[in-house]
Formats: structure tokens, C-alpha cells, sequence
């Protein structure tokens, strides 16, 4: 039996052997998956950071729509996971041309710019103006905050928030 087996091991290995089948090395596939899936997302506080929440019933055209939806707040099934929006904005209006999304404000902004509520609206305009515009990349997108009183702020990528 053994005998037989060996013979059948020896055949199989002639035969790959005789096909041509030669070892490699190891093929390199490239970088892993990473960065964000495709689609539109709004980003909304958590006690752990900032979670996105794809944006999958409606289809938005523009920056100023992304942002009435942000400030609408999380649908309710999120709300129950614990996430809520702390963006408040006075009047604004949103502009975005390639890489740069400015955001102006109706009066001061009353946050610190470092904080969730303006991470929630960095992240959400960043990813919208990628998919808005599909030769930017969401990582590559800097937003400004210019208020009606007071300084700018930033501009601001999102990578800047998710890491906090």
C-alpha cells in the first residue's frame, strides 16, 4: 500500500514537474483596501469619535445640501447607537472647487475648531466634495471655516478628527 502511494506521489510530482510549472516568489497585489467606501457619508458624534453613516436614500448635488441633512441630525436608528450631531451653524453657504471646500458662516462660529462638531462637518463636506467631485480623494480635501466675525479656521482635513 505504502509502495503504491509513493509511486502515485513520485507520478504527480513528474507530471507537475513536466508541465512547465515553475516555483515563484511572492506577487506583490498592491496596497490593502483602505480609506473610505465610495458613496456619501455624515458624520456624527459618538463617545468613541466619529462615525460615518452612509448616506444611501437620498442623492445630493450639492455641498449646501450635505450640510442641511448633517444639521437635520442622525436618522433614528443611529440616534439609539448613541450618535447625535453637535454641528450648529448659523447661515451659511458652502463652495467647493477641487480640493478646497470653504464654509461661510452668518456670524461668529462658536466652537474651537478642534472639536467633534466641527470634525462631524470637516469629514462630511470632505467626503462629499470627493464624491461630488470623483478626481479628489476624500484624504486630500481641506475645509475653511470663515465666519462673518472673527478669524478663519483651518483649512481642516478629516484625518485630523478620526484619529482623536
Amino acid at each position: 500500500m505504502k509502495v503504491r502511494q509513493g509511486v502515485v506521489v513520485a507520478a504527480l510530482g513528474i507530471a507537475l514537474m513536466g508541465c512547465g510549472v515553475q516555483p515563484t516568489g511572492v506577487i506583490g497585489a498592491g496596497e490593502p483596501a483602505s480609506g473610505l467606501t465610495r458613496g456619501i457619508r455624515l458624520y456624527y458624534a459618538s463617545a468613541s469619535g466619529l462615525r460615518g453613516v452612509p448616506l444611501l436614500d437620498k442623492e445630493v448635488k450639492n455641498l449646501n445640501a450635505v450640510v442641511k441633512l448633517l444639521l437635520s441630525g442622525p436618522p433614528p436608528a443611529e440616534q439609539r447607537d448613541g450618535l447625535t450631531s453637535l454641528v450648529q451653524l448659523p447661515g451659511f453657504s458652502v463652495t467647493g472647487t477641487g480640493t478646497r471646500v470653504t464654509v461661510r458662516l452668518d456670524g461668529p462660529y462658536a466652537e474651537s475648531g478642534r472639536d467633534q462638531g466641527t470634525g462631524q462637518l470637516v469629514c462630511t463636506l470632505a467626503r462629499a466634495q470627493s464624491v461630488l467631485d470623483p478626481k479628489v480623494r476624500t484624504d486630500d480635501v481641506e475645509v475653511t471655516l470663515r465666519p462673518s466675525e472673527g478669524a478663519a479656521l483651518g483649512p481642516y482635513r478629516c484625518a485630523e478628527f478620526l484619529n482623536t
